[in-house]
């Protein structure tokens, strides 16, 4: 399973739900290992399967963009169990280039998933770390940051896209 690019919105994919991982095995692995090369590549802190074309339930998530060793958090069937607070701040998205929106997000989350090894996991999250976890959760929904945009900065991305200048 090789991989080469990230999906750019309007692609079809990148609008629907993903479905739920139910079974880790070596293609699992090997999306993953394709997905962590594609990000670091990027460069990005965040992917969500959707982005690459694959309609699962999987992100991955390294605040340090690979700076820092070991940061890499790889969730499969994450689900934000409970949320606190309310921040605005400015996102990007590698599907959706050349352009930033201001998305509210909570503070603080509680994110419950499973590893690649198959255990349950849980992960507590403030500030940056659960902007991105939830930019990511949302790519899983069919959500990207454009669907927090205004009309007019939507259509403004929508006509550069159809010329073909993203």
């Amino acid at each position: 399973m090789s991989m080469k690019e990230i999906l750019i919105y309007p692609e079809t994919v990148l609008k629907q739900r993903a479905g739920e991982v139910d079974i880790i095995d070596q293609e699992l692995t090997s999306l993953v290992e394709d997905m962590k090369h594609i990000m670091y590549s990027a460069p990005g802190v965040g992917l969500a399967a959707p982005q690459v074309g694959q309609s699962r339930r999987l992100i991955l998530v390294d605040p340090t963009a690979n700076r820092e060793a070991g940061r890499l958090l790889v969730l499969i069937n994450p689900v934000i169990a409970e949320k606190e607070g309310s921040c605005v701040d400015n996102e990007m998205c590698l599907s959706v280039p050349d352009i930033s929106v201001d998305v509210p997000r909570a503070e603080h989350i509680l994110i419950r998933g499973i590893d690649l090894s198959g255990k349950e996991i849980e992960i507590e999250a403030d500030g940056y770390l659960a902007r991105i976890f939830q930019h990511e959760i949302d790519h899983l929904d069919g959500t990207v940051i454009l669907d927090y945009a205004s009309s007019l900065k939507r259509s403004i991305y929508l006509r550069k896209w159809k010329k073909g200048k993203l």
